[in-house]
C-alpha cells in the first residue's frame, strides 16, 4: 500500500506500534476536540492522479446526476413542526456519482477493501470492529460537484463519515459546518432555522487534494457550498459500518444512483 497511502507519515499497516497508536490518539482528540479529523497528504500524489485519470473520463459519460430539493431533515415531515417552519426550509442538492462497480480495481478499491484500514478506523471510534458494505454500488462512491452544484445542509444517518478529497474546486466547494447545532435531548429547531436564514456564520473546513477527513454529522449540520465556475470538487466516501453485510435497499440504490444492482 505504500504506492497510494503516505505510510511513513500514516502507518496503518503497522497496528499496535506506538506511532500507530499516537495517530489513533491524534485522531481521536480531533473527533473529541471539533468533531472531525484529517490527515492531510494521505493519499501519495501518482495514485491520486491515477484515481482522477479513471475518475474523469468515468464521470464524463457514465455518472449519475442526482437532483433534489429536500430540507435539512432530508424527511417530508418532522414530529412537532408545522410544514412551513423555518426549520424545513427547502434547499438543493446537486451532484454527479460514480458507483463502487465503477470503481473496481483503482487504488480507492484497494484502500475500502484493506483490512487495515478498517482496523484503524474501527480503534479510532472504538469498535470492535467494522465491516465493508455488502453492496454493489453503495460501498464506496465519488461524487462529483461541478459548477453550480452543491451539497445542501443535512445531519448524517451515520455516526461516521470517511471521506478521501480528490480534487479542490477552483471557487467554492467549501465544506461549511455547525458543530452540535441540535442534541440527541435537544431538537434545537429555532438554532436550525437561524442557521438556514444565515444568521448563524458556519465554520469553513480548508482541504487540499488527498486529505482523508472523518467526520461527526448526526447532530452537526454541514454542507458543501455551492461551486463556482472553472475546476469542479471531487471527493470519494469510504462507508464501513460495525455490523456486517449492510447494503441499501433496491429503493434506496434507485433514489441515489439511478439504477440497482
Amino acid at each position: 500500500m505504500e504506492h497510494i497511502i503516505d505510510l511513513d507519515r500514516y502507518p496503518l499497516h503497522r497496528p499496535q506500534s506506538a506511532a500507530w497508536h499516537a495517530l489513533v490518539h491524534h485522531a481521536k482528540s480531533g473527533l473529541a476536540r471539533d468533531g472531525l479529523f484529517n490527515l492531510e497528504g494521505f493519499m501519495q500524489p501518482q495514485a491520486l492522479a491515477d484515481v482522477l485519470g479513471d475518475v474523469h473520463p468515468r464521470m464524463a459519460v457514465e455518472s449519475f446526476h442526482h437532483r433534489r430539493a429536500h430540507n435539512i431533515y432530508f424527511k417530508d415531515a418532522v414530529d412537532g413542526l408545522a410544514p412551513d417552519h423555518p426549520a424545513l426550509k427547502k434547499v438543493e442538492t446537486a451532484n454527479h456519482t460514480l458507483c463502487h462497480d465503477q470503481m473496481r480495481g483503482t487504488a480507492l478499491d484497494e484502500i475500502y477493501q484493506w483490512p487495515e484500514f478498517a482496523t484503524f478506523l474501527a480503534a479510532v471510534m472504538d469498535k470492535a470492529q467494522l465491516y465493508t458494505m455488502d453492496d454493489a454500488l453503495a460501498g464506496l462512491n465519488v461524487l462529483e460537484y461541478r459548477p453550480g452544484e452543491a451539497l445542501n445542509w443535512h445531519f448524517d444517518r451515520s455516526i461516521f463519515t470517511t471521506t478521501l478529497l480528490l480534487q479542490e474546486a477552483s471557487h467554492g466547494g467549501l465544506f461549511e459546518y455547525a458543530k452540535d447545532l441540535r442534541r440527541d435531548d435537544d431538537p434545537n429547531h429555532a438554532g436550525i432555522a437561524e442557521l438556514l436564514a444565515g444568521r448563524i456564520a458556519p465554520t469553513t473546513l480548508a482541504q487540499s487534494a488527498g486529505t482523508l477527513n472523518v467526520f461527526l454529522g448526526v447532530n452537526t449540520a454541514h454542507r458543501v457550498s455551492t461551486v463556482g465556475p472553472g475546476t469542479s470538487r471531487i471527493v470519494s466516501v469510504l462507508s464501513h459500518y460495525d455490523t456486517p453485510g449492510c447494503a441499501f435497499t433496491a429503493d434506496e440504490q434507485m433514489g441515489f444512483f439511478g439504477r440497482v444492482a
